[in-house]
């Protein structure tokens, strides 16, 4: 697929990955330092969106639909692996591990606290609605440019 395609779907997921973040910072208490938490879901957007959504443009509508949703839950499970390794590297420097197979584990129980903020209703319909209009913006654009 031609690169056109591919920058439409990564620009499409890097929004949406912008925007999602802006609905959990609201959802999350005030005492949270967020940091660089938007940019790195931005920047994860645009990864799936090159490496994954972009690829598969140019398969017709109803495939276009299926490879948003299923963008938009690969952005959130990469969101969720990278926040997690992130809090557990903190949580390494504070000395709160004592082998290196704990921190690892729990990584994964910190994705998943994670992923309870990700149950509210309207970030879930954003980011399913968002990951459909991008793939299908990515589609049509796709094949005007090919």
């Amino acid at each position: 697929m031609p690169n056109a395609a591919k920058l439409i779907a990564a620009l499409g997921l890097a929004a949406l990955g912008w925007i999602v973040s802006d609905m959990i910072r609201a959802l999350v208490p005030f005492s949270v330092d967020f940091g660089w938490f938007n940019y790195v879901n931005a920047a994860i957007g645009v990864l799936v969106g090159w490496l994954f959504l972009g690829p598969r443009v140019g398969q017709g509508i109803t495939s276009a639909i299926n490879n948003g949703i299923t963008s938009a839950i690969v952005m959130v499970i990469l969101g969720l692996l990278s926040q997690g390794v992130n809090e557990m590297v903190r949580l390494s420097f504070a000395r709160r591990y004592d082998t290196p197979f704990e921190a690892i584990a729990a990584i994964f129980e910190i994705s998943l606290d994670y992923g309870m903020i990700l149950l509210d209703m309207q970030v879930i319909l954003t980011l399913l609605g968002g990951g459909i209009v991008a793939a299908l913006v990515a589609e049509a654009l796709g094949r005007r440019w090919s």
